[in-house]
């Protein structure tokens, strides 16, 4: 097991999780597939169990300490995170790896595209 490598990418995407609030499916599932040669299934697995608790924690209590949270939105936000990340392990799971790492492709290139465009 390659430490090193692991831990950069966790540090990476600890720094993107506190300034944009990413970090799992936009750099540890892409950062698992090319550098760690992870199959698409198991960097997205790997990823969901890593963002579970320790990417997020910390800057979630800083954001709150700042008053940049809105619980009511959280609670109603996790409802529906709670239901569709079952959901969404359905269907990928049901995927061929060759499928899964298409749609992953699809979904990168459409943010990508959306913020090149329109800047948002």
């Amino acid at each position: 097991m390659a430490y090193i490598p692991l831990i950069a990418i966790g540090l990476i995407a600890g720094v993107a999780a506190g300034m944009f609030g990413i970090g799992g499916g936009l750099i540890i599932v892409p950062a698992l597939m090319y550098i760690m040669k992870f199959n698409p299934l198991q960097a997205v697995g790997t990823s969901l169990w890593v963002i579970l608790l320790p990417t997020v924690l910390l800057g979630a209590i800083e954001h709150y300490k700042a008053g940049n949270v809105n619980l009511r939105s959280v609670g109603l936000i996790a409802v529906g995170l709670f239901v569709g990340s079952y959901f969404g392990a359905k269907i990928m799971l049901s995927l061929s790896q060759t499928a899964a790492r298409r749609a992953y492709a699809v979904f990168l290139l459409i943010i990508g595209l959306r913020w090149l465009i329109f800047g948002k």
